[in-house]
């Protein structure tokens, strides 16, 4: 077959006609082929002529560049739109995205991405409850050792720490990994430019590893200073995991299952809170000699994602606008999508690389003066600082002393805070499933206006617990549904709602700037909550009611939904917002 068949059509120079072979040589049975189009050609060839129809592993007829969708005009110029837009090309569907659902393949990636990454966010979260008081025993055995003096010394010489002391370390060791979360919350953006989505979280592996090496050695070396590198390494990793994740989620999944897919980081962290309070249980890792295993066990996922995920391809949106591989991208897509016929999303695709070369790069100085990137901004932050002050760590704080008011015993108390874990558990996935079905904006309110009437109510029983017993009670249930009301939307739609809400080019920077924000909020309530508890007791609750009202009004007035929506109708929602006089 010569040169100007269409088998290979990747020698074909841009902008020009194929040169027309003999009605002899046409692949087509005859018809010539002079004149035609590259779009035209490749929409009127039978592809089965080229593969078996039920063969996967043949590749796409691939096109090697999305240049060939500038179709020349009469005045010489040239088209900057997609060749979906082309009269001969098939006509971009959007309904076809609500047909496609979950396969084989799509759900591998999601797990090798939430479980490798959303694990550690969660585990690390939880699994610091159990040991603490252990580990503050161990400091006292510790201290004349890491002063300097001999181990071989007897007790009656030995330097123990005080409980300000005591205190100081486990307050660094808590508090070191919202730092370190911040740290890596900023660096996503260089990150996922960098290395890419896919890229960004293997490489990110390296600092569990070497978390889990230091928590594992640090009783055997005698050092909490081991614990407080640890926490900071795996802290770096966890605000790296969540930005780097929900991006990865939500540009490989199809815009029928965005927000299902991308719940599945919260419900990934809120599976792995609950599986670090069963491990750190006494009668499993919660001992005096095994509790380093139980903080090294961050290695675990860790491990499981570098050897899962090199499987899975890259973003293809990451593939063809910021690596301009269309070829790459498009195979990455029918893996994805387990199909060869992803041709209409493929021209999606295009039209959103068209739009990010108008703005080919953002700054944080243009994301914070361009009106149509600072209003996602501003509600990409608000939602996140929603997440963190939402009364969510002063309900838990209080749920031990709840149960045991109620009469509940140390043993009963720890297996109703497993139960209220199991009960967060259970709500994201209900979550996962309403996202689609009601949207963003509905969930998010539903789950604030709830916590607002819980919180006061149990503010109300607090006050009232010793006039009647079954206040207790009654207070029991509150602190459950208020973990109901927080899986229901602030828990899950803050993280994977930034990458909703911007386009290719200023998403990494706005997740950087997100993620930062959100460990930024957790870091301060860590650092002041106690402090304020132990001012005014209970009436710190009065603090969430006001937040929760603010957040609930920034949310019914600024906040658009996206459930369905591609990412060109929610960009020019927010352009038509900053030039029409409603900018934030």
């Amino acid at each position: 077959m010569s040169r100007s068949t269409v088998r290979h059509h990747p020698l074909v120079a841009e902008d020009s006609p194929l040169p027309g072979p003999s009605p002899a040589e046409s692949p087509l049975g005859g018809s010539p082929l002079r004149g035609m189009s590259p779009d035209r050609l490749l929409n009127d060839l039978d592809m089965r002529s080229f593969r078996a129809p039920d063969d996967p592993s043949l590749n796409l007829l691939e096109v090697p560049s999305t240049n060939w969708t500038r179709s020349p005009r009469e005045s010489g110029s040239s088209s900057l739109a997609s060749s979906t837009c082309d009269l001969n090309a098939p006509i971009y569907d959007p309904d076809r995205n609500s047909k496609m659902g979950l396969n084989a393949r799509l759900a591998f990636a999601i797990a090798a991405a939430a479980f490798g990454s959303a694990f550690q966010h969660g585990y690390n979260l939880g699994v610091m409850n159990a040991p603490l008081g252990l580990i503050e025993d161990w400091l006292n055995e510790t201290s004349s050792t890491d002063s300097g003096l001999n181990d071989t010394m007897s007790n009656n010489t030995r330097t123990y720490m005080d409980k300000s002391e005591t205190t100081m370390i486990v307050s660094i060791i808590v508090s070191i990994y919202c730092v370190g979360g911040m740290i890596g919350g900023s660096l996503t953006g260089f990150f996922a430019n960098r290395f890419g989505r896919k890229g960004g979280l293997l490489v990110n592996n390296i600092f569990a590893i070497i978390a889990a090496i230091f928590f594992g050695f640090c009783k055997l070396a005698n050092s909490y200073v081991m614990i407080i590198i640890a926490r900071f390494f795996i802290g770096v990793n966890n605000g790296l995991n969540a930005g780097l994740a929900p991006m990865y989620l939500s540009e490989i999944a199809p815009v029928n299952l965005r927000g299902a897919i991308g719940t599945v980081y919260q419900l990934v962290v809120t599976i792995s809170i609950l599986f670090s309070q069963i491990l750190g249980l006494e009668s499993i890792l919660g001992t005096v000699d095994l509790w380093p295993i139980l903080l090294a066990l961050t290695a675990l996922p860790a491990v499981f994602q570098l050897v899962t995920l090199p499987i899975c391809p890259e973003s293809p949106k990451y593939l063809l606008i910021n690596k301009d591989e269309a070829i790459s991208a498009q195979r990455a897509l029918t893996w994805l999508r387990d199909t060869s016929n992803v041709q209409e999303e493929m021209g999606e695709m295009r039209n959103e690389a068209e739009a990010a070369k108008l703005v080919p790069h953002v700054s944080l100085r243009e994301i914070t003066t361009n009106p149509t990137l600072r209003i996602p901004l501003v509600i990409s932050m608000m939602m996140m600082i929603a997440q963190q002050l939402s009364g969510i760590n002063a309900v838990i704080f209080f749920s031990t002393k709840i149960y045991l008011a109620a009469g509940l015993s140390d043993e009963a108390a720890l297996n109703a805070t497993i139960a209220m874990g199991t009960m967060n558990v259970l709500m994201t996935i209900c979550s996962l499933v309403m996202v689609e079905k009601f949207g963003r904006k509905t969930l998010m309110l539903a789950g604030l206006f709830g916590m607002l009437v819980d919180v006061l109510l149990l503010f109300i029983c607090l006050l009232l617990k010793d006039y009647a017993s079954w206040i207790s009670f009654l207070s029991i249930f509150l602190v459950i549904f208020f973990v109901v009301m927080f899986a229901v939307g602030p828990g899950s739609i803050p993280w994977f709602l930034v990458t909703e809400l911007f386009a290719q080019n200023a998403r990494p920077v706005a997740s950087s700037i997100a993620v930062a924000v959100n460990w930024t909020a957790a870091f301060i309530v860590g650092l002041g909550f106690l402090p304020i508890q132990e001012v005014i007791g209970p009436y710190v609750f009065l603090i969430f009611v006001i937040l929760l009202s603010l957040f609930i009004l920034f949310t019914w007035k600024k906040v658009p939904e996206t459930k369905g929506r591609s990412i060109d109708e929610i960009t020019a929602m927010f352009k038509q917002s900053a030039y029409g006089g409603n900018s934030v």
